[in-house]
């Protein structure tokens, strides 16, 4: 029949690191679970000594298009998606043209759909052009074939209190979300990286944590205040764990993220004054590492986002003081969760599930991702040999920003399949084909 993905059988994968068993993929979905299992016409693939877990969903992704095709397209970065176990991403915002009205974010909904490779969720801006003066057009956007049910001027902080209060009133009416980049522009002018011993050595102007503390303690105050949902980008320092925490203990409707970056990487790497290591927010210290990884492993941080951001080659080779902010992150995510969280035994493959699937399509108001892989639910299900090691060069990757952190590090952990909508978008660690939309049924998503 037209949009027929096929039939898979998976044998013997460890279901999220637990006992093996078998998948029935047919027509989509998760027809059957359990073990000799038998399907006439099925591929079958032999997933002895990998792990079976959802799709992995990104809360924070910058595809760049339309406007900056140089750095990025809904093509390339959703390959990179597919290949690092991805099957739904959220794009931001600050594209150019800025997707603040409904005709851009249908655009990049249209772009993601004609890839094929995964969902593509526009984010849709808080305010017109990310200028922080005038609320865009939510309802719109949110009223729009897109869906849009989260809305982030990510890169830009929306500091006014007014305009933050009337946000997060607005998007009530529609179950949205606003998610905040917590940084007071204020106290962050000119800042080049932490504010702390290194940037004291190094004669670099600081970024104090206080910066990223005092909007996420201002919003969670006026989130329990309006009763809305507020969420908090690319937490970065232990004081922000803390305020989010204790906003959780009052039963104020907050979530957060935080990057594989700053789960690894520390501001010393600054030292180098090589520009790949330029984020924002910035790297910061190894205390705050820690205390990022504590509260991913708690529950107080509730996914991880990658923030993916790539940029062209000119916009990283160059003085520190020149280069753009930003690291790639959709191919390496998995395997630094996997170091950081997994062999350090503070999470296990079932929480890694929790925390790059279920909470992130939860907080996305994702219905057909992020969930159990059981029979009857949407085949949105990736294979990961947790034994393998490979070395990270980002001249082979997917992705057109060559600006990845872990540039010759050693990480663990590869995607060997994707399935979306049951239909394998990687096969043998490698891309296989997009999703047919085209002869996808009527009123398949």
């Amino acid at each position: 029949m037209p949009g027929n993905t096929g039939t898979y059988l998976i044998r013997g994968a460890s279901i999220l690191g637990g006992a093996p068993a078998d998948l029935l993929i047919r027509d989509g979905v998760i027809a059957e679970t359990g073990t000799g299992l038998s399907a006439d016409g099925a591929t079958v693939i032999d997933a002895a000594a990998l792990v079976a877990l959802p799709g992995m969903v990104d809360v924070h992704t910058h595809l760049r298009e339309p406007g900056r095709e140089d750095a990025e397209t809904v093509e390339t970065g959703t390959r990179a998606a597919a290949l690092g176990g991805y099957t739904a991403v959220h794009a931001m915002a600050n594209s150019t043209p800025v997707a603040d009205t409904a005709g851009v974010v249908e655009q990049v909904y249209s772009l993601g759909r004609a890839a094929g490779w995964v969902d593509v969720r526009p984010v849709g801006a808080v305010t017109v052009g990310l200028a922080g003066e005038q609320l865009a057009e939510l309802g719109a956007m949110a009223d729009s074939r897109a869906r849009v049910r989260m809305f982030s001027d990510d890169g830009i902080c929306v500091h006014d209190p007014v305009l933050m209060r009337r946000a997060l009133e607005y998007v009530k009416a529609f179950d949205g979300v606003v998610a905040q980049h917590a940084q007071e522009p204020r106290l962050t002018a000119g800042a080049q990286m932490n504010e702390g011993e290194v940037s004291a050595v190094l004669g670099l102007t600081g970024w104090p944590a206080v910066a990223e503390e005092s909007i996420i303690a201002r919003d969670v105050l006026l989130a329990q205040h309006v009763g809305s949902r507020l969420h908090v980008c690319h937490v970065s320092t232990a004081g922000s764990v803390e305020i989010i925490r204790w906003a959780k203990q009052r039963g104020i409707n907050v979530t957060a993220e935080v990057t594989p970056h700053h789960l690894l990487l520390t501001d010393d790497l600054v030292r180098s004054y090589d520009p790949v290591f330029k984020v924002n927010p910035p790297l910061r210290t190894d205390a705050d590492v820690q205390a990022l990884r504590a509260g991913l492993a708690d529950g107080t941080i509730d996914v991880v986002g990658t923030d993916h951001a790539p940029h062209p080659s000119e916009h990283k080779e160059c003085e520190w003081a020149q280069a753009a902010m930003g690291m790639t992150g959709l191919e390496t995510a998995l395997s630094v969760v996997q170091h950081t969280m997994i062999e350090t035994g503070m999470m296990t493959w079932a929480d890694f599930a929790r925390v790059t699937s279920t909470a992130a399509a939860r907080i996305g108001r994702l219905e057909d991702q992020g969930r159990p892989l059981e029979a009857g639910e949407p085949a949105n299900v990736i294979l990961v040999d947790p034994a393998a090691r490979w070395t990270v060069d980002p001249y082979r990757m997917a992705t057109m920003g060559r600006n990845s952190p872990f540039k010759g590090r050693e990480l663990p952990g590869k995607v060997v399949a994707t399935f979306f909508k049951g239909h394998p978008t990687v096969l043998d660690g490698g891309l296989n084909t997009p999703f047919p939309y085209a002869a996808a049924p009527a009123g398949a998503a």
